[in-house]
């Protein structure tokens, strides 16, 4: 199945949280007909996707964050497609592995398909000769076999936390609403 073909029905089959979200899903789906490569670093306008995953601890009852490098505040681990990523969750699945060091991963059976998905801007950088653009992140839900782990390139740092603990770091709403998630369905 193409990269496309796949992204377009973890959409159509994922449940908004809300409008926010719905609108969200709707802008993904304009920007995943469009012509060009929307899986392209260089996609910028409006932007292209990035693929990223909350990933449960063992006995589910932590939630693994980094410590953006760039941004300075704490996210789940995830960034851009590669272009030899044959799905957009194999990206999410290289993505956490290059940021944390964890690799035995499974898809949690608490989310069939998408966990969350969000979109946010991007800044200009310059040096890199990129304008600003949106990211239009798909998040994935993952279970981890094993707690060890380390802080990658990308990352400052890399841990476990308790979804309780979450609400007080240096984060934006976008993960608050997915960390939402899965506080309702562990309960």
């Amino acid at each position: 199945m193409q990269r496309r073909d796949h992204l377009a029905a973890l959409l159509s089959a994922h449940v908004p949280a809300d409008e926010r979200e719905a609108g969200f899903v709707s802008r993904m789906y304009s920007v995943l007909r469009s012509e060009d490569d929307p899986f392209a670093r260089d996609h910028f306008d409006p932007g292209h996707f990035t693929a990223s995953a909350f990933v449960l601890s063992p006995a589910r009852d932590r939630v693994l964050l980094i410590l953006h490098g760039k941004f300075g505040f704490w996210v789940q681990p995830g960034g851009h497609v590669d272009p030899d990523d044959a799905d957009i969750a194999t990206a999410a699945l290289r993505e956490v592995r290059e940021e944390t060091g964890l690799s035995d991963l499974v898809p949690s059976a608490l989310f069939d398909g998408l966990l969350d998905v969000d979109i946010h801007d991007i800044p200009a950088n310059p040096r890199k000769g990129e304008p600003p653009h949106q990211h239009l992140d798909v998040r994935f839900c993952f279970d981890a076999r094993s707690e060890a782990l380390r802080a990658g390139s990308d990352a400052r740092d890399a841990r476990w936390m308790a979804l309780s603990e979450v609400h007080e770091l240096d984060t934006d709403e976008s993960v608050r609403r997915a960390l939402r998630k899965l506080e309702r369905v562990l309960r």
